[in-house]
């Protein structure tokens, strides 16, 4: 998987840097080689030895070691990997590669390359929900800096939270993804699943049976294929895939706003099933039973079009945009004018009616509906569907 692969991985200080010593491990297993730098407040956390013996390569620490220099000068250090990966990213070691600061071994190697970044976070909850570090974050995604995590869970500290840094076989997937030769390495693409939830009150909503099948198995073929995959997924019941960055959403304003804030991209696939209406004044609290019996009146509103919106981009649409139409009724005619109406190039048609098992289940038929023609395809599993698609993206991009 990573035979003959050269990964740069760059410590630095957390007590995360422990599980920098299982990364080394997993990467060395699958075929690769890692040349380890550690910051100094790394050395704090786990050893030089233990790095250098997992590792079998010299750790490299200091930017002025003149032994160092004459053997491999920091600038082909940097350059002679195929990825570099920073695992634990601190908030520190962020916030220099954001501004572009170059005052320690680390910190340089990353403003001297033109090499692609992994960073995995890792740092207390209050540090990762700072505006600084979030503002930091946007930057070096802007800036083209892949990331993989932070997960929530509990802190060495004590808290609850964002923060933990993903787990190694996590970074070896995410590190698979960006070495991959496939058709569609290179490029970014979102894709949408899962449906919406919209609140009525603090304890109901409404909601639809997409279990979001379908939506994670197109992200995982096109991760597959090496493409940058941005999922932005509402509450599903289907987990999502390995490899992608993942953003997870509620409501239709929420995902909205998700997709935006992930463009630009090559291509995007909105196979979300999106409610269509929300209620206009959501309750802030538990709407109760009337004595006499009467029911509730809910006012609806219009959720947004998401992929009109995207569709209709007159500066910065994607190259390729594709919508979903789950249909009961007069499939082709339904999804064909749902693809003029809305100025998407692709809408992939499908039968949702109760009996065709379609909804939650784990087959799918399908229509590809483009401007010059309808292409059917056969009744196969949602994998099967996804690989062929994403296959068909591909295509485009030749």
């Amino acid at each position: 998987m990573l035979d003959g692969k050269r990964i740069l991985l760059i410590i630095s200080g957390g007590i995360a840097a422990f599980k920098a010593l299982d990364l080394i491990r997993r990467l060395r297993e699958r075929g690769a080689a890692v040349t380890p730098v550690m910051t100094p407040a790394a050395g704090e956390f786990v050893t030089p030895l233990s790095v250098s013996a997992l590792a079998g390569e010299k750790v490299f620490r200091d930017l002025f070691d003149l032994t160092d220099e004459a053997e491999m000068g920091h600038i082909e250090l940097s350059r002679s990997a195929d990825l570099i990966v920073v695992a634990p990213a601190s908030a520190d070691l962020l916030a220099k590669m954001a501004t572009g600061l170059a005052n320690d071994l680390a910190s340089t190697l990353l403003l001297a390359t033109d090499t692609a970044v992994l960073a995995a976070p890792a740092m207390n909850v209050r540090m990762w929900d700072h505006k600084a570090t979030q503002r930091n974050i946007e930057m070096l995604r802007a800036d083209g800096v892949h990331f993989v995590g932070p997960n929530e869970g509990d802190m060495a500290c004590g808290e609850f939270g964002p923060g933990r840094m993903a787990e190694p076989l996590e970074i070896v997937s995410a590190i698979d993804t960006l070495l991959a030769d496939g058709p569609l390495r290179g490029r970014k693409i979102v894709v949408t699943s899962g449906p919406t939830n919209e609140p009525i009150d603090p304890v109901r909503y409404i909601a639809n049976r997409s279990s979001g099948a379908q939506g994670t198995a197109i992200a995982a073929a096109l991760a597959a294929l090496g493409a940058e995959v941005h999922f932005v997924t509402g509450p599903a019941s289907t987990p999502p895939p390995k490899g992608v960055r993942v953003i997870a959403v509620e409501t239709a304003a929420e995902m909205e706003q998700a997709v935006k804030a992930a463009l630009p991209a090559d291509a995007a696939i909105f196979a979300a099933a999106v409610a269509d209406w929300r209620v206009a004044s959501a309750t802030s609290s538990k709407i109760k039973k009337d004595a006499s019996g009467a029911l509730p009146a809910l006012e609806f509103a219009e959720n947004p079009d998401i992929l009109a919106g995207v569709s209709q981009l007159k500066k910065g649409r994607p190259k390729l945009v594709i919508g979903f139409a789950a249909e009961t009724d007069d499939v082709i005619a339904n999804a064909t004018a749902k693809r003029k109406r809305k100025g998407c190039d692709w809408i992939v048609a499908n039968d949702v009616s109760p009996a065709t098992g379609i909804m939650g289940g784990t087959e799918n038929a399908v229509t590809v509906i483009s401007a010059t023609e309808a292409e059917e395809w056969p009744r196969m599993g949602k994998d099967a569907v996804a690989r062929k698609l994403a296959a068909k993206v591909a295509e485009t991009f030749k």
